[in-house]
């Protein structure tokens, strides 16, 4: 399979501290990776950095070919979770997603509508995001993740939040755009998820990758 994102010796210093020590690190189209790890090993500065957010120190960034920060500011085919998805409260999830859709103005209501369905949320309900629980929000998250089709998926700790039926619908919803020859990269802190939905798992410790293993 080809490689969609290279990440070569990558180092990221904020002040004298070093988040990122030489990364190096590829993946492959159709697969799930799992980044495991304590909190302050570098997961999340390393999918900023993988995105666009941060530009790193030294090394670089590799997106079907073309270098991050250089080429391009930001990959346009990546879905994208990190931390917590950031809403307006006062309005509905479509709504949102909605907005969110007429920036890049790639997709319509009916790709809004099917990206809600499929995480289980009603796109009709006139409930505003602010009433929403953290499971909703965190789905709602994922709609938006999905909802422009995009080849890379970069998720943060996706099941935040969910109950069992929601992480339950997550997982074979992540399951489903892997067999679509999406490309999957997810931070999680629960070990099973690791197990059920990851091809290969890297642990990282004090910004470096200590071990890579296919599962």
């Amino acid at each position: 399979m080809a490689e969609c994102i290279r990440v070569e010796n990558v180092t990221k210093r904020f002040g004298d501290v070093i988040a990122l020590d030489r990364i190096n690190i590829s993946f492959e189209s159709g697969k799930i990776y799992g980044i495991i790890g304590r909190n302050g090993s570098g997961k999340t500065v390393l999918f900023k950095t993988m995105i666009g957010y941060l530009k790193p120190t030294s090394g670089r960034v590799v997106v079907g070919e073309k270098e991050i920060g250089k080429e391009i500011d930001f990959a346009d085919n990546m879905g994208i979770i990190i931390e917590n998805p950031g809403f307006l409260s006062r309005y509905t999830g479509y709504k949102n997603l909605e907005y969110l859709a007429s920036i890049r103005k790639l997709i319509g209501r009916e790709q809004i509508r099917e990206s809600m369905d499929r995480v289980g949320l009603d796109p009709d309900s006139r409930k505003k995001v602010g009433k929403y629980s953290l499971g909703m929000r965190q789905r709602l998250g994922i709609a938006q993740a999905i909802m422009e089709n995009p080849d890379i998926l970069i998720l943060d700790e996706p099941m935040n939040g969910l109950d069992n039926e929601g992480v339950k619908d997550v997982r074979n919803i992540l399951l489903g755009l892997k067999e679509e020859g999406k490309t999957i990269i997810l931070a999680s802190h629960n070990k099973e998820d690791i197990e059920v939905l990851c091809d290969t798992v890297y642990e990282m410790e004090h910004g470096r990758v200590v071990q890579g293993k296919a599962v």
